[in-house]
């Protein structure tokens, strides 16, 4: 049988990158918080260069940077024949679909609430009071009472004054109601998933958390509708995926007219071969530069929000790996089915959080805690789909090395 055109080998064995990528972790982490300490004028320099909407900071521009060159190399070597295709294959779409909505929301509210709420309600502190922006659109007078909070005066402005545990739930259930839409394709294309299928379930994903962010995040914050941040999820898509994807596009088409496909594969992309791996490290050692400060000053604060984040996170995954198996999903489907759902849209949570309930707010720190245990936590998951990928039946990769 005919090897179709956009499957090529895998490499014979795994480049130093690869085979040493926890150390390399391990030590960026580290190097991040050593320069934030060291050197916090440069890491707040440039974590304030971004892009904000309605005072939140939506898009950063030294990440978008990074990230472009993480996706770039991901979106030049897919063949977008293969995306039409893999955009008919019902099964792995339509169980990313039931992860990030039907399951997802309710399991990261459940989970949160007793940790949170219960578990660790005493290290927290009983009498822990957080104060908010008022509720949107409401002007309550001093006194009043709105939910779990009161209206105070707090630094000469009207606040609601809610027990810190409540904005902890705020914030972990705003990472729960926006599945990631960017990084995804790095941890499938980490994982050798089908690079193809794994754009298709980001568009859908995206066109998808336009619907239905609102109605959830009004439903589980007990807001009534939240409101859509429009703005922030078109401009983080639009930087963080469209801008590579279409860089990718159009020089995959211009290299192969002008140089031919051999070219292509044998020369062009043994180039970019390190330089997904490279930019998620510099990006690891900005994002840690940039919150190395809080991880200092509140280690514990930073443990009980984690505690609940990283078990949601590996029960999503595990419940979306088990279930590929279950519908009979080859690996390349089934690792980054399971991964869209088990990951999150940190960037559009965060801007929630600091539009709902204000910079300094607990639910903006519990969105950032999870920036700060995404990537190590889903370099672990790539690395356990890789060793387990026997367990799933196995096509010449689409779209990828």
């Amino acid at each position: 049988m005919a090897t179709p055109p956009c499957i090529t080998k895998e490499p014979a064995g795994l480049s130093i990158f690869e085979r040493y990528l926890t150390l390399w972790v391990g030590l960026c982490i580290v190097g991040g918080i050593v320069l934030g300490k060291a050197a916090p004028g440069v890491a707040t320099y440039l974590d304030g260069l971004s892009i904000h909407v309605n005072g939140a900071p939506v898009v950063s521009i030294p990440i978008t940077v990074c990230l472009f060159f993480m996706m770039y190399p991901i979106m030049v070597k897919i063949d977008f024949a293969e995306v039409v295709k893999a955009g008919k294959n019902i099964k792995p779409v339509g169980l990313t679909l039931f992860l990030n909505w039907a399951l997802k929301p309710f399991t990261m509210y459940a989970i949160a609430l007793f940790f949170l709420g219960t578990l660790f309600h005493g290290f927290i502190g009983p009498e822990a009071m957080d104060y908010v922006k008022m509720p949107l659109g409401l002007d309550l007078p001093l006194g009043a009472s709105h939910g779990a909070g009161t209206v105070v005066l707090h630094d000469g402005v009207r606040m609601l004054e809610i027990p810190l545990w409540r904005s902890y739930l705020a914030g972990c259930i705003l990472l729960g109601i926006a599945p990631c839409t960017a990084m995804v394709l790095v941890w499938g294309f980490l994982a050798k998933g089908n690079d193809g299928l794994t754009l298709v379930m980001v568009a859908i994903n995206s066109l998808t958390m336009l619907v239905l962010y609102g109605l959830l995040g009004g439903f589980l914050l007990g807001v009534g509708r939240l409101p859509v941040p429009w703005e922030a999820l078109l401009l983080s898509i639009g930087a963080y995926v469209a801008l590579p994807l279409i860089a990718g596009y159009f020089s995959r088409r211009w290299i192969i007219t002008h140089k031919g496909e051999a070219w292509f594969r044998e020369r062009f992309l043994h180039l970019l071969t390190p330089v997904t791996i490279v930019a998620l490290l510099l990006t690891l050692v900005l994002l840690f530069s940039f919150k190395g400060e809080v991880i200092l000053t509140h280690p514990f604060t930073i443990l009980w929000i984690a505690v609940p984040l990283f078990i949601q996170t590996v029960l999503i995954f595990s419940l979306g790996y088990g279930l590929a198996k279950m519908l009979g999903l080859n690996y390349q489907d089934a690792a980054p089915a399971a991964m869209i759902g088990a990951s999150n849209h940190f960037e559009v949570a965060i801007a929630t959080a600091v539009m709902l309930f204000g910079l300094s707010s607990g639910a903006t720190l519990a969105t950032v805690v999870g920036v700060l245990i995404e990537v190590p936590l889903m370099l672990m998951l790539v690395r356990f789909c890789l060793r387990t990928s026997k367990w799933f039946p196995r096509e010449g990769r689409k779209g990828g090395l």
